[in-house]
């Protein structure tokens, strides 16, 4: 039996990162990039490399470009996470499992290290292909909270709900993170937002601005546990836009949206460092009309935009930073 299973980037609208402090976010699947795990019974317990971790370079310098852009542990750390916290949930819900093995790879298409959630996916999409191949079903409410720990607990990256919320239902969601809730629950509050409601989004990304999203959140990560006022008002009044932006969709108010999305940038900039690189982006694009914030931890942003001709713009301003800028497929 041969198992294909894939889950898309996505990108945070609104509230992030206050995801990772009980806050509020919108958050929407990239369909534009995925990653796809694939599994087949084996033998043995198999985890293969994808091609982008092959230790075969072209010279010395093409491994310390992928070393920097994939760091030195690859994907393949993912996939081990992904099966560990996979047999904790068969073990605590006395799911007896059947006895075989199998071999695993992963692909992806989502650009690493730019804030796109490219680590979740491969995470969710190796969890899909575990269910389907030993017959579980994991509660969806529930599947995010395995995902996050796989990276939080097992791997000590530092990461919130929102990837994982995103990339389980898919679309475009509203979460409420209250701490309450979800000590009571076991999850957050997952509520759809009709796609149709959406604006029209441009997402844009530099390929060298790849990095590593648990240390440049460092920061708030500090601020948050050791009590320091700013940053705790701060991601409290971002999970406070994340809830505006909500009612301004379905109240029709996309104007409101469009300044509110300028507003969780210039907020979440109070609360972290950010590069010079990164904010030639965000003051490019709004040169050019549109919105703009992170989509994830910084390399890529998104936005709204007024017309076509105000696209154009963005693909040719942010095409001289050497950006891509693309329409994103929800």
């Amino acid at each position: 039996m041969a198992i294909e299973t894939r889950a898309f980037a996505r990108a945070g609208l609104l509230g992030n990162p206050s995801d990772g402090y009980f806050g509020k976010v919108i958050a929407l699947t990239i369909k534009n990039f995925s990653a796809r795990v694939f599994l087949e019974e084996s033998p043995e317990l198999i985890i293969l490399p994808s091609a982008q971790e092959k230790n075969v370079y072209k010279n010395i310098d093409d491994l310390v470009k992928r070393t920097q852009l994939y760091g030195y542990y690859g994907g393949t750390r993912l996939i081990k996470a992904a099966i560990k916290k996979f047999s904790d949930y068969c073990r605590l819900a006395s799911i007896e499992l059947e006895s075989k093995n199998f071999s695993i790879r992963y692909e992806t298409t989502i650009p690493r290290q730019l804030g796109l959630g490219g680590s979740s996916a491969i995470i969710t999409a190796a969890m899909r292909a575990l269910m389907e191949f030993y017959d579980v079903t994991i509660p969806k409410e529930i599947q995010p909270n395995f995902i996050l720990d796989a990276e939080l607990k097992e791997l000590g990256i530092n990461a919130g709900y929102m990837d994982r919320v995103v990339q389980v239902y898919e679309g475009c969601m509203y979460m409420d993170l209250e701490k309450s809730f979800i000590k009571e629950k076991g999850h957050g509050i997952y509520e759809r937002i009709d796609l149709s409601l959406l604006p029209d989004f441009y997402l844009a990304y530099k390929p060298d601005l790849g990095k590593i999203s648990g240390g440049v959140l460092r920061d708030i990560r500090k601020g948050y546990e050791t009590g320091d006022r700013h940053t705790i008002s701060t991601l409290n009044r971002l999970a406070d836009i994340a809830q505006e932006g909500k009612t301004a969709l379905e109240q029709g108010e996309k104007n409101k949206f469009f300044d509110l999305m300028n507003l969780n940038f210039d907020l979440r900039s109070k609360i972290m460092f950010i590069t010079e690189t990164n904010k030639e982006l965000i003051q490019a694009a709004r040169r050019c009309g549109a919105s703009a914030k992170f989509a994830g931890s910084g390399g890529s942003i998104i936005g709204m935009y007024r017309g076509e001709d105000m696209f154009d713009l963005l693909v040719s301003e942010l095409g001289n930073l050497q950006a891509k800028v693309i329409h994103p497929l929800g």
